[in-house]
């Protein structure tokens, strides 16, 4: 299975690149009609066939970090819960007691139960039912047979998996990373916004560097390149390499010294709906929830690159994540809502990705195929 690159083959790609005025090319152009961002049977097939059947990152496994720790939210329109059990062990529930259907967690916290608002019935962090207030009322009731109900949840890669239905659209592509989130990376920052923009808009801004230089002119461009990308498929994945200008220095290290932290920005695309970010001093991981064909809800979890508990490290990546947040991140937010808006003027019957957005042509299609297959 093919996998991305390691950093010294990056790091020449790109050198090659700048000295000839090159990127990487993809193999085609693909046409995407618009209706398949404006229908709501379009959306509905893509919770269905595609968003609870691909094992899909719910959150770094940072963000459960003891007994007990817990996150509560809406995913692929699922109310879910994702808790750290006694055993150490991530699971996952669909978010209902099953008395009557009452959430029985929101937001995120630490908890020794989950015990429901309504009438008090408790369930234990492995999900089983242990208590049912004035138990006398429900004679028969076999507390056994009613535990949460679970779905699937694995820890990789620093990131906790989720697979809401069977059969689940397998995919090992991410077997040969190295690594996504490692045990060093602290997380500081967490945050929801809500935007009313369709989620594969959203998703597109992020992994094509053809609008750096129009979009970007003040913030990105002075730092980075205009068009200069290398992109990795692999599996359902992608990644998209952005290099800054002082990557140039490695032209006179020697290729196996060559250490490209700080040198680039990696922005990897896991199938179907989520980003890792890896920035000079931070790492975003973004996870896009559908909530209509016109909105989606943004979350994003914010760690250090490394470093522990380096007060220096946190510091650092502070900064970089208000720069980026407050100047590129805000420019890429006003195009996609523009965009958004453009599709209500009837002018396109199809959006054109061209070859320097291959890994936008490589969601398409694979968007597309696992419908089809579904």
């Amino acid at each position: 299975m093919k996998t991305v690159m390691d950093d010294q083959s990056v790091a020449q790609r790109v050198l090659d690149h700048i000295a000839n005025g090159t990127t990487d090319v993809g193999q085609e152009v693909w046409r995407e009609p618009v209706a398949n961002y404006r229908s709501g049977q379009r959306l509905a097939a893509e919770f269905e066939q595609v968003l609870r059947r691909s094992p899909t990152p719910f959150c770094p496994s940072a963000a459960v970090p003891e007994v007990g720790s817990y996150i509560a939210r809406e995913a692929a329109g699922t109310p879910i819960v994702v808790v750290r059990g006694t055993d150490g062990k991530v699971r996952a529930f669909r978010n209902a007691c099953r008395h009557r259907g009452m959430q029985v967690a929101s937001g995120s916290g630490c908890s020794r139960a989950f015990v429901c608002r309504y009438h008090g019935w408790t369930y234990n962090l492995e999900g089983s039912l242990r208590h049912i207030p004035h138990e006398e009322g429900f004679p028969g009731f076999d507390k056994e047979a009613h535990p949460l109900v679970p779905v699937t949840a694995s820890e990789r890669f620093g990131l906790v998996f989720v697979t809401q239905e069977e059969p689940a659209l397998g995919d090992d592509s991410l077997a040969g990373l190295a690594k996504l989130i490692g045990p060093d990376q602290r997380l500081f920052a967490t945050a929801e916004r809500e935007f009313e923009v369709n989620w594969k808009i959203l998703l597109e801004s992020f992994i094509e560097g053809y609008h750096i230089k129009s979009t970007h002119p003040e913030s990105f461009l002075p730092y980075g390149f205009d068009n200069l990308n290398v992109i990795d498929l692999f599996g359902r994945n992608s990644r998209v390499t952005y290099p800054f200008q002082r990557i140039k220095k490695l032209a006179k290290v020697p290729p196996q010294e060559r250490r490209v932290e700080g040198l680039l920005t990696y922005v990897y695309h896991l199938f179907p709906n989520v980003l890792i970010t890896v920035l000079s001093r931070h790492t975003n991981v973004v996870i896009l929830e559908p909530m209509a064909i016109d909105r989606t809800r943004q979350i994003t979890y914010t760690l250090t690159n490394g470093g522990g508990d380096d007060p220096e490290a946190l510091a650092e990546a502070k900064r970089d994540a208000e720069f980026v947040g407050t100047t590129g991140a805000a420019e890429d937010r006003a195009v996609v809502q523009a965009i958004q808006r453009g599709l209500g003027s009837g002018a396109n019957d199809a959006f054109t990705f061209g070859k320097f957005e291959s890994a936008i042509v490589h969601f398409h299609r694979t968007l597309t195929a696992a419908l089809g297959r579904s």
